[in-house]
């Protein structure tokens, strides 16, 4: 509490936080308004019907917005892809990565690019909804469209497309004049909205008699111990030591002191359980519409709770892990800008044989990273299959919640240290940021 206090007697710092929870606030309300010519009773019993199809999935990230389609519907994802896709891209082509390394006009520039992909995502997106609402019905077979057409395409394809832009740009306005990532703050406000449903829904299966008073504390032990060990790998690090050498510039010397090469064990962060759970919804969301019999069988072998969907789901998450680090970390380039730099690993030559060194040490940690990962995004879905047991926050989003409550305490921390004022925590402080 006196962390709280410390923090609101910072006039910026609390006009940062104010202008963050009234951007929060409006999304929220944004999510309530519904999109023109859709029956909200016939669309809700579907999304009930396929909670656990990839509507699932994409309805959690938008906070419920998707399940009532509201004008934020498509959410954030439009703009989280275009941005993976960027980052992809500069690997293939030559002029963004040039780009990537031409400082803050660079990055204004890539983010124009993301911005543009944005919008054709959305356009996208918006459209085959809109089309395959067209052909959707209720669980009891009433339309889900009240005048469907093509006026009905086109009016709820730039709704959509609108609503992402606007969240885009609530999120870029967090990210300048309030505190914290604006796109994340979006996203974990959108996951812990869902929070009260969550509670009263587990009362009602205690009343009910489905869960007995005895597994209770057993979940809240669950959970708090799984928060414990996300934030644990979300902060540790693997630190390289650095020694710069001495240069001589005139009369004067440069160089000569120590640092380090912070590594963190998860550098793929929320991305390749993202990426993971896209695709094993796949089945299941397939399943629902095509009545083949082969079809149903793959969609019932991959069915959250078989075999099968666990080897595949670990073996997904950890090829991603894989391949996002070597997308966004590149050995190479370090040991080139620490070479540039005068800066050496003590006992390791520069050049080449220091990337080979950071490569050796990154592979390891991404062993490590993918394997936390797997063990935490697969233990809520066992509990929920096997022990029909209520973990509402899954392996995914608690990623995120801790996630970005341990970037949004570090951000208000270092405006609080550069006013001479204590932290949160007056018997430390959060790991990782020296």
């Amino acid at each position: 509490m006196s962390g709280l206090q410390s923090a609101a007697n910072i006039p910026e710092l609390r006009k940062r936080i104010f202008f963050t929870l009234a951007m929060l606030a409006v999304y929220r309300i944004g999510v309530q308004i519904p999109t023109p010519g859709i029956n909200g009773e016939a669309l809700g019993a579907f999304f009930a019907k396929n909670a656990g199809t990839l509507f699932g999935m994409f309805n959690m990230f938008s906070g419920g917005a998707l399940e009532n389609f509201s004008i934020f519907a498509l959410g954030i994802m439009p703009y989280i892809s275009a941005s993976i896709i960027i980052q992809l891209l500069t690997v293939v082509i030559p002029q963004l990565e040039t780009l990537k390394k031409e400082g803050e006009a660079g990055r204004r520039k890539i983010t124009q690019y993301t911005r543009y992909g944005t919008v054709a995502l959305s356009i996208i997106q918006g459209t085959f909804i809109a089309s395959g609402l067209q052909s959707m019905t209720g669980p009891g077979g009433e339309a889900i469209v009240i005048n469907p057409g093509t006026p009905f395409i086109l009016m709820t394809m730039l709704t959509l497309t609108a609503g992402t832009a606007f969240i885009m740009w609530l999120g870029e306005q967090m990210t300048e004049r309030g505190i914290g990532n604006g796109i994340s703050l979006i996203i974990f406000a959108g996951i812990v909205a869902r929070g009260p449903a969550a509670l009263v829904n587990s009362i009602q299966l205690i009343k009910a008699g489905e869960i007995t008073l005895f597994f209770i504390p057993l979940i809240v032990a669950f959970m708090v111990a799984v928060v414990g060990v996300i934030v644990f790998f979300e902060t540790s690090q693997r630190r390289i030591p650095i020694q710069y050498a001495k240069r001589v510039v005139g009369r004067k010397v440069y160089g000569g002191q120590s640092s380090h090469l912070p590594l963190k064990i998860n550098i793929a962060g929320v991305i390749p359980p993202i990426f993971a759970s896209s695709l094993m919804m796949f089945p299941a969301t397939i399943g629902g519409f095509v009545q083949v019999e082969w079809v149903q069988k793959v969609s019932s072998a991959m069915a959250p709770g078989t075999i099968y969907y666990y080897i595949l789901y670990v073996a997904m998450i950890v090829f991603f892990c894989f391949f996002y680090t070597a997308v966004t970390f590149k050995p190479d380039d370090v040991a080139e800008n620490l070479k540039k730099n005068g800066g050496f690993v003590p006992g390791i030559r520069p050049g080449k044989r220091t990337a080979e060194f950071i490569d050796k040490v990154l592979t390891r940690l991404t062993v490590v990273g993918a394997t936390y990962l797997s063990i935490v995004c697969v233990l809520p879905t066992i509990l929920i299959a096997k022990f029909n047991l209520p973990f509402y926050f899954g392996g995914t989003a608690l990623l995120i919640i801790v996630g970005v409550a341990i970037d949004t305490i570090s951000q208000v921390e270092s405006h609080m240290v550069m006013r001479n004022y204590e932290g949160f925590m007056k018997q430390g402080k959060i790991r990782g940021r020296n």
